[in-house]
């Protein structure tokens, strides 16, 4: 017998071919694969240039806590205030961290960008390429030749949609927790595909993933079933009892990191649940949990949707790979139902989707392709013309939320750094006020260039507030603000001022006055308690102040919401007044 050259593995071109692999030399896949990665990376962030320098403020909270870790304060929102955990994701929060620590994130221009705009933007992007290159290597399960291709076609269907780029570059921490779902996917997958879900690598992997992933976001537990949903499926070959132990496994070493966690948690801030979880009152599924997943088929289109289940239906029935499909869909599936069980968000844009859309585009790319390489010639340009006409309604639709979130964007850092940080600054400068406090319900950018003592009127980083609004007792609230807190400053505006009733209620006449009154909708607006203003004509400075300079800055946050604020977001600064 002579030696002969090795030869790589390939699927077949033949349509309706049996075996997915047949020798066929592969040339440059490091390379084509590489470009199908750094493709789809580039047109989402090509995509993200739409929304600019904008960052939510939500994520400002976070920065604020990894502000403080990175300066040694320990876990509190500003300096001195008590430790309070107002941050939901733990895993982003010690990446921006280490960011400040290394000079990258908190301190100035970076490229001539602001790096508190630039650092969480270049995080997700990186998070997106780990991604794209979890795609690929599911790919290379079933289409060794032709991996680069779906890693492709994965990439730009993110990038089309803008619910997933917009909140990937949000400053929040959807990419990390992407990331750790198509991990966990992907680990399913080929354990699965290479018959390798019983062994303690996996089950231990798996539990590890989805500690990360609640750690990163409070519904990335629910993804503490997806390993044993994926052996119940081979329970029958597999025997249940050897199953079960192996699920066992990964239950606990998910329990181990997770659980530790939740022991310091308790330690340190005397609660199991993370604060914002107590004030946003999260409860059990009802029926509209089962009703509320409609809202992603509407966004992305119903067209598209129908097409996208046949043909993930059909690979289920018919795909040789049937099976990893399943590792794949589970995890899918499960991302769905989280959405429907959490608390509607009042933000735009489905930002508790962005899992889905990612297990959502490779499933339905790889099962397009699985329908292409076993149908005929003709029934191939039949499909795909199918899965085309489909996709028109969904990009036109496309198009009109990327205008709207363009023109609307979700409540920019910057909005509130300026108006309630740096603006309630000068309040109290022109005042001479040295101490003070500020209750309102945006506590983002403001945590980030505030001297005042921040009271969080909605409750995410402040325990009292958080119980009485998780107690739904709207009178004790009002109490516990003029009676205990007695906030220097008050600021109340949209729903806030008819939720609460702190501005209506008749105790802000007689301890406050008011600075500046919005004239629509309930009474709103900015206050300041009697005892603090020692002169009337430092009052009338600064009503003068809040009603050309505050109203400028709202006239142009408003206006330009996809601008940032400055070289820095430094604690203490202030906007001086204009004309």
């Amino acid at each position: 017998m002579t030696a002969s050259a090795p030869t790589a593995v390939t699927e077949p071109d033949l349509p309706g071919e049996a075996s997915p692999e047949t020798p066929r030399p592969l040339r440059y896949g490091w390379l084509a694969a590489t470009l199908a990665v750094l493709a789809g990376v580039a047109a989402v962030a090509w995509h993200a240039t739409r929304y600019g320098h904008w960052i939510v403020d939500d994520a400002a909270i976070t920065f604020s806590y990894a502000r403080s870790v990175a300066e040694g304060l320990g876990p509190v929102l500003q300096p001195g205030a008590p430790p309070v955990e107002g941050f939901s994701d733990p895993t982003w929060m010690i990446l921006l961290a280490l960011g400040k620590v290394l000079g990258l994130f908190d301190q100035g221009m970076l490229f001539g960008i602001p790096d508190y705009v630039l650092f969480p933007k270049v995080l997700g992007l990186l998070f997106t390429a780990g991604i794209l290159v979890l795609v690929h290597v599911v790919a290379r399960q079933v289409f060794r030749r032709h991996a680069w291709a779906i890693t492709l076609v994965t990439g730009l269907t993110l990038a089309a949609i803008p619910s997933f780029v917009l909140w990937v570059v949000s400053g929040l921490e959807n990419s990390l927790l992407a990331f750790l779902v198509a991990g966990l996917a992907t680990l399913l997958f080929t354990a699965v595909h290479r018959e390798r879900t019983l062994t303690a690598k996996v089950a231990i992997g798996a539990g590890v993933l989805v500690a990360l992933a609640a750690l990163t976001r409070p519904e990335g537990l629910i993804y503490v079933g997806a390993y044993p949903i994926v052996l119940l499926f081979g329970v029958r070959r597999e025997g249940f009892w050897r199953s079960f132990r192996f699920a066992l496994l990964s239950v606990v070493s998910f329990g181990v990191l997770f659980g530790g966690y939740v022991l310091w948690r308790y330690s340190e801030f005397h609660r199991l649940l993370a604060n914002p979880s107590v004030a946003k009152k999260q409860g059990l599924p009802d029926l509209l949990s089962v009703i509320r997943p409609g809202e992603l088929v509407l966004y992305f289109g119903v067209a598209a949707i129908v097409v996208f289940a046949a043909v993930v239906i059909w690979a289920l029935v018919k795909a040789p790979w049937r099976r990893a499909l399943v590792a794949l869909v589970t995890p899918f599936a499960l991302g769905v139902i989280a959405y429907g069980v959490l608390i509607p968000d009042w933000m735009a844009q489905h930002r508790f989707a962005t899992p889905v859309w990612v297990l959502g585009a490779l499933a339905g790319t790889l099962a397009f392709a699985e329908l292409l390489r076993t149908v005929r010639m003709r029934w191939r340009a039949v499909a795909t013309v199918v899965v085309v006409a489909a996709a028109i309604p969904s990009l036109v639709g496309f198009t009109q939320h990327d205008e709207e979130f363009v023109q609307s964007p979700t409540v920019p850092a910057c909005l509130i750094a300026d108006r309630f940080g740096r603006g309630f600054n000068t309040y109290a400068d022109m005042l001479g006020l040295q101490q003070a406090s500020l209750l309102l319900p945006d506590l983002g950018g403001s945590s980030m260039t505030s001297r005042l003592e921040l009271v969080d009127m909605a409750g995410l980083v402040n325990a009292p507030i958080a119980d009485l609004t998780h107690d739904e007792n709207i009178a004790g609230l009002r109490d516990y603000v003029f009676d205990t807190a007695k906030p220097t400053f008050i600021h109340s505006w949209g729903p806030w001022a008819g939720g609460n009733g702190i501005s209506l209620d008749p105790r802000i006449d007689r301890d406050y006055y008011p600075i500046l009154i919005y004239p629509d909708g309930p009474r709103q607006g900015d206050f300041v308690r009697k005892d603090a203003v020692s002169d009337p004509a430092k009052l009338k400075a600064v009503q003068q102040y809040a009603q050309t300079t505050m109203m400028d800055v709202e006239a142009q946050r408003f206006g330009d919401g996809l601008a940032d604020c400055g070289a820095t977001l430094s604690r203490g600064s202030t906007i001086p007044p204009r004309g």
